[in-house]
């Protein structure tokens, strides 16, 4: 096992009915902005639960910030925060509208260009306090310090993170999930397997805690994605996927192991230029990644085979072979299509998104920072 340090300030507050419980987490002298997207969280029944549980309190609004959230719409709130001398933000819906309170709560003070945060990785030296409560299951963003943001202009879609943009708390009710689309099922559902997997598909370093924990997320996964689709209000199902993408990327399994993120980082260069949704490219880019590392990969997915897909016949290609087709079919089965054809993206596309990864820095990536562009365009080239 690798060296690692591990710190997780982030209080939970999870089960049914845990919104009302938010007035205890937040001073009551102070000025609130509560963020959100596309105004769901009216029709579901959870803005008012969270106006009920905040009466009295000097509250503010900003709607609109969208699936992987925009700089232009979040620096238009870092404005209002400004105006308003906002002392507290609680993000309330899914992982989009957390990445883009943890940007606002970092540019509000910060001194210099907002965008070198994202594009200099700038150090980020004062964030305002904020929680969150969350409606959709998939990113994990409650529970850690990282975010990703898209500037549309540039079509650029860049990563980062700070340990002071974990949320203070976190509300986890599973029914505020009831009224999701299946699409936002799906994609959920597939974002958290992929996050395990990242962590988890690299090279053996004996952390034998972490690999069956990890182990164990995938396979809850595998046995209740597909159930929530056919049964959306079953309340131990939601709970038992809530809880699994908040662990998926709250630093747990990820520590003292390798990890690998190059399957995220050529997905967000597919969704900054064609607009997929950040999991149908995750889904588009895993398997063919699996494919051509599959020699430097081989233990674990050896591993992977067996103890999550249950593989143990044929030779060793025939089972990791097996391993990436049982895979590619777990999103289908989720209905998240695996191709970039499927989503009318075509060859062309590749050297351009090619010269994105390039031009954003993402030339060294995987575990052993050997995929290299030309590789990259290989992994491209493979998921058409």
């Amino acid at each position: 096992m690798l060296k690692f340090n591990f710190q997780n300030p982030t209080k939970i507050l999870f089960g049914e009915g845990r919104i009302a419980d938010i007035a205890a987490e937040i001073d009551k002298d102070q000025r609130v902005l509560m963020t959100y997207g596309g105004g769901s969280i009216e029709k579901n029944g959870v803005m008012g639960q969270v106006k009920a549980a905040l009466s009295g309190y000097r509250l503010f609004e900003f709607a609109g910030i969208e699936p992987n959230p925009s700089y232009e719409t979040l620096m238009a709130a870092v404005q209002l925060v400004k105006e308003e001398k906002i002392d507290y933000i609680l993000a309330v819906g899914g992982g989009s509208v957390v990445d883009g309170t943890k940007f606002i709560a970092a540019a509000v003070n910060f001194q210099g260009e907002p965008w070198d945060i994202l594009a200099k990785q700038a150090k980020i030296k004062t964030a305002l306090p904020f929680g969150c409560v969350l409606t959709l299951p998939a990113t994990g963003s409650e529970m850690n310090s990282g975010s990703v943001i898209t500037r549309r202009s540039l079509q650029t879609k860049l990563p980062f993170s700070s340990p002071l943009l974990y949320p203070q708390f976190a509300v986890l009710d599973p029914t505020t999930t009831y009224s999701l689309p299946p699409s936002q099922i799906s994609n959920g559902v597939v974002d958290a397997f992929i996050h395990v997997i990242e962590q988890y598909l690299t090279y053996p370093v004996n952390a034998r805690v972490q690999d069956r924990f990890a182990e164990g997320l995938l396979l809850s996964l595998i046995e209740d994605g597909p159930i929530a689709l056919e049964d959306p209000q079953n309340y131990d199902v939601r709970a038992n996927i809530m809880w699994c993408a908040t662990l998926a990327l709250n630093g747990l399994i990820g520590a003292g192991v390798p990890q690998d993120w190059a399957t995220h980082m050529i997905g967000h260069e597919i969704t900054a230029m064609h607009g997929l949704d950040h999991a149908q490219t995750l889904a588009i880019i895993l398997p063919s990644v699996l494919s051509v590392k599959k020699e430097q990969k081989r233990e674990k997915l050896l591993q992977y085979a067996e103890r999550v897909w249950g593989i143990t016949k044929g030779d060793d290609a025939e089972r990791i072979d097996a391993a990436i087709e049982k895979t590619r079919a777990f999103f289908e089965r989720m209905q998240v299509k695996t191709r970039l054809s499927d989503y009318g993206i075509e060859k062309a596309s590749i050297t351009k998104l090619v010269a994105q990864l390039e031009q954003h820095g993402m030339v060294k990536l995987g575990e052993k920072r050997d995929i290299t562009p030309e590789i990259s365009r290989q992994i491209l080239e493979l998921s058409l």
